[in-house]
Parts: structure tokens; sequence; C-alpha cells
């Protein structure tokens, strides 16, 4: 499983506030493109997002589904982008002085993703989740700086 760990400075509730926004993944997961339909029970265990993957003309459809919503501490997703298959994202948020270190795990579960060895796997996800984790960190920290004092 890769593992990618951020601080960001922002408390773990202004981090869920950005993980509870179901219409924000395409702000700041790598790859989505745009989102389609949320449920209107998101952010519960269960709920379902609708989103794509990919640049346009080649787009997939597909879904990822909240599989853990313990706020401000643990989100778990079930993500999905079939044919290439679907995995796990476990991110993790702990406050460390006036930010919170968010730690993001991901892995594949099923489908062709799996035939390819963790040790290529690993740093690929890693590159990505830096990426979106940096994305991520400029939505909540952007969000800080507008609110009211």
């Amino acid at each position: 499983m890769s593992t990618t760990t951020r601080t960001i400075h922002g408390s773990p509730k202004e981090v869920f506030d950005v993980l509870g926004n179901a219409w924000s993944y395409s702000q700041w997961v790598v790859g989505a493109s745009r989102v389609r339909d949320v449920s209107p029970d998101w952010p519960a265990a269960g709920a379902t997002m609708h989103h794509s993957v990919g640049a346009w003309p080649v787009l997939i459809d597909d879904t990822t589904s909240i599989v853990r919503w313990e706020p401000p501490t643990l989100l778990e997703l079930t993500v999905r982008a079939w044919p290439s298959g679907e995995g796990l994202v476990r991110i993790t948020c702990r406050p460390v002085g006036d930010g919170t270190e968010v730690t993001m795990e991901e892995d594949a579960t099923k489908g062709p993703a799996l035939l390819v060895p963790r040790l290529l796997r690993d740093p690929v996800l890693h590159r990505r989740n830096t990426e979106a984790l940096r994305r991520l960190a400029n939505l909540v920290e952007r969000a800080a700086r507008f609110r009211p004092q």
C-alpha cells in the first residue's frame, strides 16, 4: 500500500470540511476530471459519488463510495476506474501544532491494476497522491484565508 503524508495548515475539521464536499474532488484528486452526481446522503458510509476519470475525449465514468466516515480523523473510500480496476483509499488526519498531518494510503484491490507489481505500483501512487495532497492543502488553506475571524 502506498503511503503519502503532508502537513496542511488548517485544523482536521477544516480538512474534513473539504473532504465532505464531494463536488470538490475533481479539484484535488489527480485524474478526476469531473463529478457527475453525488448521492444525497454524502458523506455518510455507503454514499456514492459518480465521477469521470481522464481527459476529453477519453473519459471513463465510474463511482467512488464511502466505506468509513469518521470526522475529523478518518475517511475510507472505495474508488473505481474500470477497466483498470478499483482500490481502497484511506485518509487520516492528526493535529500537529497549528496544522494537520494528513496521510493518504492507497492500493488496488480488484482488477488488472493488481497485475502491476507493488514495487512499480506504489511509487506511481505515491507521486499521484503527493500532488493530490498538495491540491487538497491549497483548497483547505485558501478557505481558511477567506474565513471570517
